[in-house]
């Protein structure tokens, strides 16, 4: 008899946007106490790759609320990821010792993610992406959404865990439309700007693309400083912050010279920002957990083969996050890039 993965003619052609924006063809569940999926220890199982920073943000999630006992994990290969259309897509290891920090499928012993995929649908013909959340008792997918997962995981399990994460909240009400308000354009501009530059086929849409990612930087830098830290909202750690440490972790060690974003880095020209991603690195539970150089530089630099087709891993830069965080923000120079398009773009944003 056929398996899913043989009788599975493969994906549709994907492309940035569609990377960027998701696909039609996803889960959207909620986990509720009402059901049909319940917050229950042991109950979930999560697909992560330690290069994704969509990935990573649900990951950090389950850190900073306490789940890394509730809801267990499997993480895929940062390579290969397939042809050109994403097939066969994310493998898993053979074993624990092929690729440090990479697990097997601890479920069910696939050898690539498109088999869990299949199994929740056998006829689905969209991108087998992370993060995916799995039901052991109902056997199929929860959601594969990174944002809803992240928001999700902020209250789900609230009833079940001890008080000291039950009250850890990282959507706040009295701070929702700022966060909504904000998050809106740093999705936009950063999280995403930094594959529409990283992706762009032609010179005219890099030219256009690269700029908002260092007006979103701007005007995150000047945030941090007004706000008085230590977060990016001033004392309280919320959403927004996981949202953008996942990209500016990774932006002097990739997107700098292989996306081309490079009207400036985080550790010269954004002193603010560099000081807050310390502080998040060194100092707060999740986030160095959940952050594997190696996977990140890996995935990037030997999957995209029209953007880096040789396939070499720089080895920079050095250290990976410094250290030395400085709790007085008056003492940390305010900076950004200060090309008059990038300005320009910077004030029309909210927030």
């Amino acid at each position: 008899m056929a398996t899913a993965s043989e009788e599975q003619p493969g994906p549709r052609p994907s492309t940035v946007a569609e990377h960027l924006a998701g696909t039609n063809d996803s889960w959207h569940g909620t986990i509720t106490p009402s059901g049909p999926f319940q917050p229950t220890p042991g109950r979930y199982h999560l697909y992560v790759g330690l290069f994704c920073p969509f990935a990573q943000r649900v990951n950090i999630i389950r850190y900073l609320k306490g789940l890394t006992e509730v809801i267990d994990v499997s993480v895929v290969k940062p390579y290969p990821k397939g042809d050109e259309r994403g097939w066969p897509g994310w493998r898993f290891p053979r074993d624990e010792h092929e690729y440090p920090g990479a697990t097997v499928d601890h479920l069910f012993g696939s050898e690539y993610l498109h088999e869990v995929y299949f199994r929740a649908d056998q006829e689905y013909k969209g991108r087998y992406s992370v993060p995916v959340l799995w039901d052991r008792e109902t056997g199929t997918m929860v959601n594969n959404e990174s944002l809803e997962l992240l928001r999700d995981f902020s209250t789900a399990f609230d009833g079940i865990l001890p008080d000291e994460f039950a009250r850890v909240t990282m959507y706040p009400e009295h701070l929702r439309p700022r966060i909504d308000e904000i998050g809106a354009w740093m999705q936009r501009d950063l999280n995403s700007g930094v594959y529409k530059a990283g992706f762009a086929d032609t010179q005219q849409a890099y030219d256009e693309n690269v700029l908002p990612v260092f007006a979103a930087l701007n005007k995150l830098e000047k945030m941090v400083a007004a706000g008085g830290g230590p977060y990016l909202l001033g004392k309280d750690l919320t959403e927004l912050d996981v949202r953008a440490y996942a990209t500016v972790v990774r932006f002097d060690t990739i997107y700098v010279q292989h996306f081309k974003c490079n009207l400036g880095t985080i550790r010269h020209d954004y002193p603010q920002l560099n000081n807050w991603l310390k502080h998040l690195f060194w100092n707060v539970k999740g986030f160095r957990e959940t952050t594997d150089f190696k996977h990140i530089k890996e995935n990037y630099t030997k999957s995209h083969a029209d953007v880096n087709p040789k396939a070499i891993t720089p080895r920079g830069p050095w250290p990976d996050v410094e250290e030395g965080w400085e709790g007085d923000l008056s003492k940390v120079r305010v900076g950004g890039v200060e090309m008059p398009e990038v300005r320009a773009l910077e004030a029309k944003l909210p927030g």
